[in-house]
Parts: structure tokens; sequence; C-alpha cells
């Protein structure tokens, strides 16, 4: 006993132990700034802590049962029976209604205890196509299982992505603040010796104090992006994440719009959902129709009853009996019933085949859609690269002549917000070409 309870204080020590590194490696993360998160990280906590996903996964384990529950239905039914009964005599009038009647004496209790069972053989086919009607329900329940994780995980990229574009522009704000800052003490030292006017300071002043209230509206919209990331990836509201994800240079390969297309026909989600609702309505017009169809079956009965007034003469005995043989008949009602039903089926087959045309129609314009915004935005991305380096330029030149009197503050100001609106469409173009890439994934079913 005493080494048990040794053994049981060292494992609770270890465990001690190893909560207490845990909680300091947390503690250092939250001290050290942001926790680093990358896309692949992003997307499988998603898809752990997104309800949506856990009620797709229910409905898809949901159908996959109702399969084996359509397929019991070819399994023989088999029924317990059993009554029992207390008679009275029977009064025999045989004098007339209104005279008094003579008690004839019967057996007073019956009682009878069985079983029986029916094979269906053939009903029509019908068993087989409420099976194929369960297994192409849980094709279905299984795309929109898979439609609602390429659901989640645009959603979570596209939080994931905003986040890392508010964090950039606060990085480019702060960084043009201080320069601002730095430009202001020159033109300070530089109004001292009367070299420029009053209101160049004034107007650098009001761009710091405009600039400083944009960085508060930024951090706003960073809490807000983070709580939006936090909220579907399973982390506290106000937990800080760090975007670390780079643009991937696979990204970039921009396929044909053919390619596309093709890939969108044999992955896309709402393509193949609206497949096998046609495949479906197929089913379901095959069920209607095998109503008109003749039903065949084996059936049995075994008992043990009481009295024998099976067979003549009665007797008031116990007594066994089997009967089995062939069973069918013919709903010969459905003959003109099932017309008006086999036609509103029929309609909605031919519906459902249009339905599907319209939905090849829409994906088609929604790839090619997204393939020319994917196509824009790789090439904002070279033009803004451009872009940057020549508001660098004319930063540095525009600069060098305020400071050598040759040109106005207008000019250096207006500069300035050229270059970091220019580093920040530069940054916004390549998250924006990683948005549009995704969403085109999402489209032709591959994400």
């Amino acid at each position: 006993m005493t080494r048990y309870f040794i053994k049981g204080i060292l494992i609770s020590f270890i465990g001690l132990n190893s909560l207490f590194t845990y909680s300091q490696q947390v503690d250092s993360i939250n001290v050290g700034g942001l926790i680093p998160l990358r896309m692949d990280d992003v997307w499988e906590r998603a898809l752990i802590y997104s309800k949506k996903i856990q009620l797709s996964a229910y409905e898809t384990d949901i159908s996959e049962v109702e399969i084996r529950e359509a397929q019991f239905e070819r399994l023989p039914e088999w029924n317990f029976k059993g009554n029992i009964e207390h008679a009275s005599n029977m009064a025999m009038y045989e004098h007339g209604l209104l005279e008094k009647p003579t008690q004839h004496e019967i057996i007073h209790v019956l009682y009878r205890v069985g079983t029986d069972a029916y094979l269906n053989l053939y009903d029509g086919n019908k068993v087989n196509l409420t099976i194929d009607k369960s297994k192409i329900l849980h094709e279905i329940a299984k795309e929109q299982k898979d439609l609602t994780t390429s659901e989640i995980k645009l959603q979570a990229s596209t939080y994931y992505l905003s986040l890392q574009r508010s964090l950039i522009y606060k990085e480019l704000m702060i960084k043009d603040i201080a320069n601002q800052e730095k430009q202001l003490r020159e033109i300070q030292e530089l109004l001292k010796n009367g070299v420029v006017l009053k209101s160049d300071e004034l107007r650098v002043q009001l761009k710091l104090s405009n600039q400083k209230m944009l960085l508060v509206t930024i951090d706003n919209d960073i809490a807000i992006a983070t709580q939006k990331l936090n909220i579907i990836i399973g982390y506290p509201d106000t937990l800080r994440t760090n975007p670390v994800e780079s643009l991937n240079p696979g990204m970039l390969q921009l396929k044909t719009y053919d390619q596309y297309i093709e890939e969108a026909m044999e992955h896309a989600y709402n393509y193949n959902i609206s497949e096998k609702s046609v495949e479906l309505k197929k089913v379901q017009l095959k069920y209607v129709r095998a109503k008109v169809r003749p039903k065949v079956g084996l059936y049995g009965d075994y008992y043990l009853a009481n009295p024998q007034i099976f067979l003549f003469p009665y007797s008031p005995s116990n007594y066994t009996l089997g009967i089995f043989g062939l069973r069918a008949s013919m709903p010969l009602s459905e003959l003109y019933m099932n017309r008006p039903k086999s036609k509103i089926a029929l309609m909605h087959y031919e519906k459902e085949e249009l339905e599907h045309h319209h939905t090849e129609d829409e994906i088609r314009k929604k790839v090619y859609e997204s393939f020319l915004r994917f196509k824009e935005a790789l090439i904002r991305i070279e033009v803004t690269k451009v872009n940057v380096e020549q508001a660098a330029e004319n930063a540095r030149i525009v600069d060098n002549n305020y400071f050598n009197q040759t040109s106005l503050i207008t000019d250096l100001l207006d500069a300035n917000i050229q270059l970091i609106q220019s580093q920040f469409d530069y940054e916004s173009a390549k998250i924006q070409a990683q948005l549009t890439y995704y969403h085109l994934q999402h489209i032709i079913g591959i994400l």
C-alpha cells in the first residue's frame, strides 16, 4: 500500500509539473505578443469546432443508418400473437323472441397462441427502390457535408486574411507615423530658423493627428477580426493571434478556363448534389410506377388453440396447426388511381433535370467570373508592386526637394500618402489574390 501511495504522489507531482510548464509556455506566448497561426492550423481547428460541420456529420450518419433500415425490409416479418376469451351460454329462442330462451351450453374459455411469418418475394421492386433512394440520400448528405466543410474553410480563410490585412496596415501606419514625426521635428527646426512657414508645421501635425486616429480604427478592426476568427476556431474572444501565412507561389499559377470547368464538372458540390437529386427523382418515379405491379410472398402460420373448431366435428381439446403457402395480390384500383401520381412524378423528374442544367449554367458563370477575378488579382499584384517602387522614388525626390526649398509642403504630404497607399495596395493585392484563389477552389469543389 505504501509503495502504491508513493507512486501516486510521484505521478501527481509529474502531472502538476507538466501543467505548470504548459502554463508557463502559454503565459510566455501571451506576454511575448501574438500566438502564431498558419492557414492549415486555422482550417484544422475550424473543422473541429464548427457546429455546422458537426450537424452535417450527424445528417450523414443518419442517412447511413437509414440505408441499413431499408435493407432490413428484405427480411421476413415475424409476429407472435395470442388471445384468450370467455363466452357466455348461447341463448336459443326456439319459441320466438318474446318467449324465454333455452340456454345452450358451450365451451366458455377459448384461447389461441401462435406465430406467423411473411417473406416478401416480389412487390414491384419497391424494396430495392427504397434502398436505392436511401443510398442516394446518403450520397447527397456526404456532398452536403463536403460543401459545408468547404464553406467553413472559406469563411475561416476570409477572417484569417482580413486579420492579416489589418495587421499589415497597422504596421505600415506605425512606420508612417514614425516617419512623419521625424519630418515634423526637421520642419520645426527649419521653422525656428525662419526657413519654412508655420502652416507647414500645422499641416504635418494635422496629418499626424489623423494618422493616429486612423490607427485607433485599425486597432478596432483587428479586435473585431480577431474575435470572428477566434470564435470559428474555438479560441477565447480576446486571445491575440498572428497570421503568419505568406503568399504561396503555387497560388499564382493560373490554369486555363477549360481546365477549371473540367474540374468543376467533376468536383463541384452543387453540381454533384443536383446530379444526385435527378437520380433521386428518377427512383421516386420508378417507385410510383411500381405500385400497379402484383405483390407475391411466402407466408406461414403456426398456433396452439382450444377448442378445435377448424374441422368438423368440433372438439373441446387443445390442438396445434401449421399452415404455409404462397400469397399473391394485385392492386386493381391502382391501375386508374396511379395515373395522375405517375404523371406528377414524371413532371417532378423533368423539372429536376431542368434544375440540374440550370445549376450547371450557374456553376459555369461562377467559374468564369472567379477565373477572370483571379487573373485580375494576379495582374494587380504586379502593377501595385511597380507602384510601390515608383511611389518610394517619388517620396524620396519630393522629400529632398522640400528640404531644399524647391517644393511645397502639400507635395511632401501627398508623396507620403501615395507611398503608404501604394504599400498597402500591394499587400492588399496579395491578400485579395489568396481570397480569390480560395473562392475559386471552393466553386470548383476542391477547397
